[in-house]
Parts: C-alpha cells; sequence; structure tokens
C-alpha cells in the first residue's frame, strides 16, 4: 500500500538530510576534539608508548648489568683482599727463582687490567 503523499516524501528527505547533516557534525566534532586532546597531550610534554617501553627495556638491560658488574666487584674484591694476606704468609717460605724469558700469561678477563674508578659520593642535602 503505497501512497503519493508530497508532505510524507518531503518530511523523509528532511529528515534523511538533517541526518546526513547531524553525521557530518558528529565526524566534525571527533576531529576537533582529536586536535584538542593531541594539542593538550603535546603541551602535557608527555611520552609515547613506544618510546616508554624502549626505555623500560633499557632499564632493565642497565639493572642487569650492575647487578652484574657489583658480583664481579665483589669477585674482585674477595680476590684481593685473599691476596694481601697471603704475602704475609708466604715471606716465610722461600721465594722460587723466575726463569728468565718465560712470560706471564695474559689476563682472561679485559678488565682485570683496568682500575674501577670510585664515583664521589652523592651529598645529601636537607630540605
Amino acid at each position: 500500500m503505497q501512497t503519493d503523499n508530497k508532505f510524507l516524501d518531503d518530511m523523509v528527505k528532511m529528515m534523511s538530510g538533517a541526518m546526513s547533516a547531524a553525521g557530518g557534525m558528529k565526524d566534525e566534532v571527533e576531529a576537533r576534539m582529536r586536535q584538542n586532546m593531541e594539542g593538550f597531550f603535546t603541551r602535557m610534554d608527555f611520552v609515547r608508548r613506544e618510546e616508554f617501553e624502549v626505555v623500560r627495556d633499557m632499564t632493565a638491560l642497565a639493572r642487569q648489568e650492575n647487578e652484574r658488574l657489583a658480583a664481579r666487584v665483589a669477585e674482585l674484591e674477595a680476590q684481593l683482599s685473599g691476596k694481601a694476606k697471603a704475602p704475609k704468609a708466604r715471606a716465610a717460605k722461600a721465594a722460587p727463582a723466575k726463569k728468565a724469558g718465560v712470560k706471564k700469561a695474559p689476563a682472561k678477563n679485559a678488565y682485570a687490567k683496568k682500575p674501577i674508578p670510585k664515583k664521589p659520593a652523592a651529598k645529601k642535602s636537607s630540605s
């Protein structure tokens, strides 16, 4: 049952136009809000998620390296404290004669020859 009512046809066209205009307005409002939010986050100097994850991974690697080096320092300090006591005990024994032309084997660890620099203690300020 189809009628030829001009008034209803005009109303449908008007409503259809209003809906498409509302959809266009919705897209425009979303775009403006997105611009405003991006500007806000840029002004607030936030980091992006990717940058945060990269720095987090770098921090984890640095922490592992720090733990490894702390263990190595403790090992070397133990060796040094053991060697400091050993020469006193050996002094009573006769030192064996060194053979001419015999060279010492190179150190296995590249860090063994380099002195470990000490960092100055950070001063704490009372606030």
